[in-house]
């Protein structure tokens, strides 16, 4: 019923435009990856400069947002979209020059990154939270993170399959996405109405530091454990000499976050943000004890599965927890820094989890996933700990599914001047 609800609000049009403008996202690290490998003849060289890419993109993130809180999400998201169609056609003459005009344009990739996923979420916000359907922005979040996940599957699937065709298939189809999705995205579907100027009295709400940084490393947890199950599985996949079999196992992963995620709409309505956050938290350690436990003892693909299931419940929780968090005029710069822990996070993941490989195999990456996701519990108990003892920001007398509850108040200290 919701995400019936979900299209009559929305339209139908914004599902299948809005799910096809990520898609560039998903496929820039593997793509980049590709066309300068081909160029230099070198993974190092190609594995830095999609790296520093990552990096730009966490770096990139924030400013995008903080833009679209000023100036609205409709102008800064058509000229993210350009500069990013850009910087892709400057990466493509790079890739015929030297190493160091490659490393430059493809770190100018990651900084125009399109910010689609979290963008969007503050749409759904500002679309839903003023009529108080505070059911259907559950169900619009749940829809989100699935969404991704089959982007995330789908997106270095397509580049796997035009790598065939050349090295410069895939940089060629994300161009064209970002010409014929992400740019009409951001110009039919992103929010109209600019944020309301603020009072002279109040011109800059601030953003709660404390809060915000829990959510950015937990989302930075989150990006490690996907770095070092990406590592363990291309690992496992080059023991039984069949590489490309790595991105079908991974496959399972991401599928089985899709499902939970669109499933997650399903909570009952009494399982508030605080109990949420924790009680996934421990779900998401549980699951990757059994990946490690399953990978040595029944079979890697198995294991897999099973432990995707854990990922995007989690990943959920984060995203609502900061859109109750955030003031109304600054949910994108919100949502952009949480956000930016990701890709952060996936980079530490496959860097730990490849050293640790080298001696160990897919025990050893399998082990800092277990590791990462041990201290995102450890942050949570102690973010919820906290907040009891406090009151000082976790939501737990309505939780986001409530359909028709008033909006909670955050207390003052919960948004420090500065």
């Amino acid at each position: 019923m919701s995400y019936r609800s979900l299209l009559r609000v929305a339209g139908v049009g914004f599902f299948p435009l809005g799910f096809l403008a990520r898609l560039p996202y998903a496929s820039s690290a593997l793509s980049t990856l590709i066309l300068l490998q081909s160029s230099t003849h070198s993974y190092a060289f190609a594995g830095l400069a999609s790296a520093a890419q990552s990096t730009a993109i966490a770096v990139g993130g924030p400013v995008v947002g903080a833009l679209a809180d000023r100036h609205g999400h409709r102008t800064v998201g058509a000229l993210a979209a350009l500069a990013n169609f850009a910087a892709w056609a400057v990466l493509l003459a790079a890739s015929q020059g030297t190493r160091a005009s490659m490393l430059v344009a493809a770190t100018l990739v990651g900084l125009t990154q399109p910010q689609v996923g979290p963008l969007v979420r503050v749409h759904w916000s500002r679309l839903l939270r003023p009529h108080g359907e505070r059911r259907l922005l559950s169900a619009a979040l749940s829809y989100e993170a699935a969404a991704d996940e089959v982007s995330f599957v789908a997106g270095p699937a397509v580049v796997g399959l035009l790598a065939s065709a050349g090295p410069l298939a895939p940089a060629v189809l994300i161009m064209a996405l970002i010409a014929t999705t992400t740019l009409p995205f951001a110009l039919l579907h992103a929010h109209r109405d600019l944020p309301r100027q603020p009072s002279a009295e109040h011109r800059k709400p601030s953003l709660p530091r404390r809060p915000l940084a829990v959510m950015f490393l937990a989302m930075v947890a989150m990006g490690a454990v996907f770095g070092a199950v990406q590592t363990a599985v291309t690992v496992y996949a080059d023991t039984l000499g069949e590489p490309g079999a790595a991105g079908l196992v991974y496959a399972e992963f991401g599928i089985g976050s899709a499902l939970t995620g669109a499933a997650c709409v399903w909570l009952p309505q009494r399982f508030t943000l605080r109990a949420r956050y924790l009680t996934f938290a421990a779900v998401l350690f549980a699951g990757m004890v059994v990946l490690f436990a399953g990978a040595q003892t029944v079979s890697m693909p198995a294991a897999v599965a099973v432990a995707g299931c854990t990922v995007a419940p989690y990943m959920i929780s984060l995203y609502a927890l900061t859109e109750r968090l955030a003031p109304a005029r600054r949910a994108a710069v919100a949502m952009t820094i949480m956000c930016a822990g990701g890709p952060l996070g996936a980079a530490a993941g496959q860097a730990l989890g490849g050293s640790l490989a080298e001696t160990h195999g897919t025990r050893g990456a399998l082990l800092v996933a277990v590791a990462v996701a041990g201290g995102a519990l450890l942050l949570a108990l102690s973010a919820v700990v906290a907040d009891r003892g406090r009151g000082v920001w976790i939501a737990d007398t309505v939780p986001v599914g409530e359909q028709g509850a008033p909006e909670p108040e955050v207390p003052a200290r919960a948004r420090p001047e500065g």
